[in-house]
C-alpha cells in the first residue's frame, strides 16, 4: 500500500515513515522543512517540498502518486505559540487539513489519519482520566484548530464517505524531538542539563502531563492504519498515568547527573494544568505503550548525548 504523510520529516512523523517502511509500505513524504529536518528522511521514502497550505502543490503530488492512505501530521504544534498568533496556527492546521481531506476523497484514499491531540482539545478535565466521551473544551487557539480538523474530518466522512482515524495524543516524547523548540519539556530539560544550563518550570510544578514515547505512538499509527473499524474512530493515544512536571524533572535530573534546582515562573496562558487519558478504547484493537517512562527518558537522553 502507497502512504502519504505530511510532516513526514518532523519529530513525530518521522518515526512513523519509519515504521511504515519496515512493514513494507510504498511511502511518500510531503513536508515543507520548517520544523521539519531532511536527515530525518528515510532513504527508501519519496519526498516531496511542499506546504499543506498550497493546494496546487499537493495536488500535483496526489496525481502523481495517487495514495492509498494518506496521514496527516504536518502542523502548527505549540500551544504557546498559537496563543501568540492565533492566525497563523489557524492558517496551518484548519487550512492545510481542508486540502488534505479534498484531495483524499478527490483522489479515492482508501483511509485518513489525523494526529489530534489528547493534550489540548479536552480543556481542563472534568474528570480523570479522559477518554474519547470528555467534552470539549480547549483553553488555546492550538486545540481549537486540532479540534476543528476533527469536525471537518467527520463532515467529510458523512458527505464523502471517507473513512477515517483519529489520534489524540498525550505529550509525546523521544528522540528527534527538538531541545530548543517551545514543545516538549523533556527535550528541553534534558538538553540543558546535558549543557548545565538553568531549566524553567512554568507554574509550580505540580501540573501533571500523560507522557507516551514516541516509538508507541508510531505503532498505534501503523495499527490504526491496518485494522477494521466500526463507529469508534478517535483514540486516545497515551500512557494513562499522570506525571508531573517536577516529578520528571527529578528523574532526568537524576539520569544527566545535573546538580541545580529549576526556577519557577508564571503559568503561561492557553496550558492545561492536569491531564491524562483513559486509552481503553485503542487497548481493545490490541495496542498497548510498550516503553516505560523511565526506559523512554533514558533513549531520549541517549540520544541528544550525539547531538
Amino acid at each position: 500500500m502507497k502512504v502519504l504523510i505530511t510532516g513526514g520529516c518532523g519529530f513525530i512523523g518521522s518515526h512513523v515513515q519509519d515504521y511504515y517502511i519496515c512493514k513494507g509500505y510504498d511511502v511518500v513524504v510531503v513536508d515543507n522543512l520548517s520544523s521539519g529536518k531532511l536527515e530525518f528522511l528515510n532513504p527508501k521514502a519519496k519526498f516531496y517540498h511542499a506546504d499543506v497550505r498550497d493546494y496546487r502543490a499537493l495536488e500535483e503530488i496526489f496525481n502523481l502518486e495517487r495514495p492509498e492512505l494518506v496521514n496527516h501530521h504536518a502542523a502548527q504544534i505549540s500551544v504557546i505559540y498559537s496563543t501568540r498568533n492565533p492566525k497563523e496556527d489557524a492558517d496551518i492546521n484548519i487550512i492545510g487539513i481542508i486540502n488534505m481531506l479534498g484531495l483524499s476523497v478527490k483522489y479515492s484514499v482508501k483511509r485518513f489519519l489525523f494526529s489530534s491531540s489528547g493534550g489540548a482539545i479536552y480543556g481542563n478535565p472534568i474528570y480523570l482520566p479522559c477518554d474519547e466521551y470528555h467534552p470539549v473544551d480547549p483553553l488555546s487557539p492550538y486545540g481549537v484548530s486540532k479540534y476543528s480538523g476533527e469536525l471537518y474530518i467527520r463532515y467529510y466522512h458523512k458527505n464523502f464517505g471517507l473513512d477515517y482515524a483519529i489520534l489524540r495524543y498525550g505529550n509525546v516524547f523521544g528522540p528527534r524531538q527538538d531541545p530548543y523548540g517551545e514543545a516538549g519539556v523533556i527535550a528541553i530539560f534534558t538538553m540543558n542539563m546535558l549543557q548545565s544550563k538553568d531549566c524553567y518550570i512554568y507554574g509550580n510544578g505540580n501540573q501533571e502531563r500523560d507522557f507516551i514515547y514516541v516509538e508507541d505512538v508510531a505503532e498505534a499509527n501503523l495499527l490504526l492504519s491496518e485494522c477494521p473499524l466500526d463507529r469508534e474512530r478517535e483514540f486516545n493515544i497515551g500512557s494513562g498515568v499522570g506525571i508531573s512536571v517536577n516529578n520528571l524533572y527529578e528523574i532526568i535530573k537524576k539520569a544527566t547527573g545535573y546538580n541545580r534546582n529549576p526556577i519557577f515562573m508564571p503559568q503561561r496562558k492557553g496550558e492545561v494544568y492536569k491531564i491524562y487519558l483513559n486509552i481503553e478504547r485503542i487497548r481493545k484493537l490490541g495496542w498497548t505503550p510498550r516503553v516505560s517512562f523511565e526506559e523512554g527518558i533514558i533513549k531520549t537522553l541517549e540520544s541528544l548525548k550525539k547531538t
